[in-house]
C-alpha cells in the first residue's frame, strides 16, 4: 500500500515521516527528492518521478511492505500515475501549515534564498493543494497542462467532490507539537490499513473501474 504525505514546502512532511518510521510495522519511509532533483526540474519531471515511486511501492508491496512517501505530488498526480491502479491501496494525507508559519519556516530553513515572489509562489501552491484536496474540479489545469504524456488523468478527470475515492486526510501542523502531529500520522496509517483489510478503502485495487463509488465497495 502507498501512503503519501503531500503538501507545499515547510509544512513538516519529512520531519513527521521520519519521526513515525520506527513506530510503524512493515512500513518503509522515503522522501520523493532523495533520488536527486535535477536543475530545472519541472512538472513532467515530478510526474515521471511519481511513477517511479509508485513502482517502488509495488516492489515493496510484493514483499509485504507499505511505502510512506513524502513529497509535493497531490492526490490527482498520484492517481494519474500509470501504475497506480496496481497498488493494493492508496491513501493520501496533506500536511499543511498556516501561511504565516510557512513564511517563517522558509526564512529560517533557507536564509536569504527566496525573494518575496518566490515565497508567494510557495503560498500559492499550498493554497492550491488545499482546494484540490477538497474538489477534483478545482483548477486541474495546474497539474495537467504540460504534463508528462504518460499520465492517466482520465482515471479521475470526471469525478466530483462527493466521490468517495476523492479523499485526502488533513494534518495541520500550525498549532500541535511534533509529537502530537506524529501521533496523528500513526493513527491515520492504522485507520487506512484497517479500511483496506475490511474492504472499506475507496482507493483499493480496482478503484478506477468502480461505477458507484458512493456505495459501500463491499456491497
Amino acid at each position: 500500500m502507498l501512503f503519501n504525505l503531500a503538501g507545499s514546502s515547510c509544512s513538516g512532511k519529512s520531519m513527521l515521516a521520519w519521526s513515525v518510521g520506527e513506530r510503524l510495522e512493515r512500513v518503509v519511509v522515503h522522501d520523493f527528492d532523495e533520488l536527486g532533483v535535477p536543475e530545472g526540474a519541472d512538472r513532467q519531471w515530478r510526474n515521471r518521478m511519481t511513477e517511479v515511486w509508485v513502482r517502488r511501492a509495488l516492489e515493496y508491496q510484493d514483499h509485504g511492505l507499505d511505502l510512506l512517501l513524502t513529497g509535493q505530488s497531490p492526490l490527482g498526480e498520484v492517481l494519474a500515475a500509470p501504475s497506480a491502479p496496481l497498488l493494493d491501496g492508496i491513501a493520501v494525507c496533506m500536511v499543511d501549515v498556516s501561511d504565516e508559519v510557512r513564511r517563517r519556516r522558509l526564512t529560517h530553513r533557507d536564509p536569504g534564498r527566496w525573494d518575496a515572489s518566490a515565497v508567494d509562489a510557495f503560498l500559492g501552491w499550498a493554497d492550491w493543494h488545499r482546494k484540490h484536496a477538497r474538489d477534483p474540479r478545482y483548477r486541474p489545469d495546474v497539474i495537467i497542462n504540460d504534463s508528462w504524456p504518460e499520465m492517466a488523468w482520465q482515471h479521475w478527470s470526471e469525478w466530483t467532490a462527493d466521490d468517495r475515492r476523492w479523499s485526502t486526510h488533513l494534518i495541520d501542523t500550525t498549532g500541535p507539537s511534533i509529537t502530537d502531529s506524529a501521533d496523528q500520522v500513526v493513527r491515520w496509517v492504522a485507520e487506512q490499513r484497517e479500511a483496506l483489510r475490511s474492504g472499506r478503502l475507496a482507493l483499493s485495487r480496482g478503484w478506477p473501474d468502480r461505477t458507484h463509488p458512493e456505495a459501500d465497495p463491499t456491497s
